[in-house]
């Protein structure tokens, strides 16, 4: 399952090189469904699946959802705030079967840090939209998910700065 799936590129492009896994594309905004379906249809692919509006801010929501084997959400914990972060964390660990895996994806403070002259401008500009959101540090991030009952398996530099986390769910 993907969380905030955005315009669907991911999903098109995950279904497509992992044919064994079912893909869920998900988002809380009901616009961008109808970019999903145009990627899913594109890519004509039998493990890609209707996108379904998801509130990922809404508590329970993971419950809701039990079972996943993956979960892969990219490029939106700097678009929410902490507390929203939290309840998608906390989805997370609910919505993964044991032994499921997580993977979070996207632009984050290094032990509290920017590091790079983009990352400080970004985030300022985030902030000064609303400054509730903007990057979240790394060891928030695995605290958070280790609350959620998410073992850290694997932390990832990435191109542009980004970061990769790797979580399997206990049990």
């Amino acid at each position: 399952m993907e969380l905030a799936a955005g315009t669907g590129q991911h999903s098109a492009a995950c279904a497509a090189a992992f044919p064994d896994l079912n893909w869920q594309p998900t988002d809380g905004a009901e616009a961008a469904l109808a970019s999903i379906a145009a990627w899913r249809d594109a890519a004509g692919l039998a493990n890609l699946a209707e996108p379904a509006l998801l509130d990922v801010s809404a508590p329970g929501w993971g419950a809701a959802r039990a079972g996943q084997d993956l979960v892969l959400v990219a490029n939106l914990l700097h678009l929410i705030s902490a507390a929203e972060a939290k309840t998608v964390l906390g989805g997370i660990g609910q919505a993964l079967a044991p032994g499921g895996t997580a993977v979070i994806y996207g632009p984050f403070r290094r032990q509290g840090r920017l590091t790079s002259e983009g990352d400080i401008a970004f985030d300022a500009d985030l902030r000064l939209q609303d400054p509730e959101i903007g990057y979240k540090d790394d060891t928030w991030v695995i605290r958070s998910a280790s609350e959620a009952g998410l073992d850290l398996v694997a932390v990832e530099q990435m191109p542009a700065n980004n970061m990769c986390f790797i979580f399997r769910r206990q049990g």
